[in-house]
């Protein structure tokens, strides 16, 4: 597995950041301000995007995984990649995520603790329900993993 940082025409992996974040204007909020990273091995297998938020911390915007590789590691090992490449620099990596079985669990299980919740969320800043595994998202759950 390699690695890699993408710079520019970040755009061009749009489905696959759909993935992560179903909405296209809120990718665009961070995507230009964000540092992208693609894991490849045979091509694309995931990707992520994270921002500076001051204050020594970073935060995971986007992380998304091809179906076909998903639960095979490639997540974890660019959060693990994150807190290799940024420890010592920033203090603390966050990640907003919503109430949902499939990805709480996959945070925890990477060292992240909750931290807060931001209430209603994905009902006030997306223009559909957004749903994962069949529940409906409202609330924003933060977690905190420290570098």
């Amino acid at each position: 597995m390699n690695i890699v940082e993408i710079k520019t025409d970040k755009k061009r992996f749009l489905p696959l950041l759909l993935l992560g974040d179903e909405q296209e204007d809120m990718i665009d909020r961070y995507l230009d301000r964000g540092t992208m990273y693609v894991l490849e091995e045979g091509g694309v297998q995931a990707l992520c995007v994270v921002t500076d938020e001051g204050d020594g911390a970073l935060e995971l915007k986007n992380l998304a995984v091809t179906p076909a590789r998903q639960r095979q590691g490639c997540g974890r090992r660019l959060v693990d990649f994150l807190c290799e490449t940024y420890a010592g620099q920033y203090l603390r990596l966050l990640v907003g995520t919503g109430d949902s079985p499939l990805t709480l669990p996959f945070y925890e299980a990477c060292g992240f603790r909750r931290s807060h919740v931001v209430p209603n969320f994905f009902t006030d800043h997306y223009d559909h329900p957004i749903f994962e595994d069949g529940k409906q998202l409202v609330d924003m759950i933060y977690l905190v993993r420290e570098l």
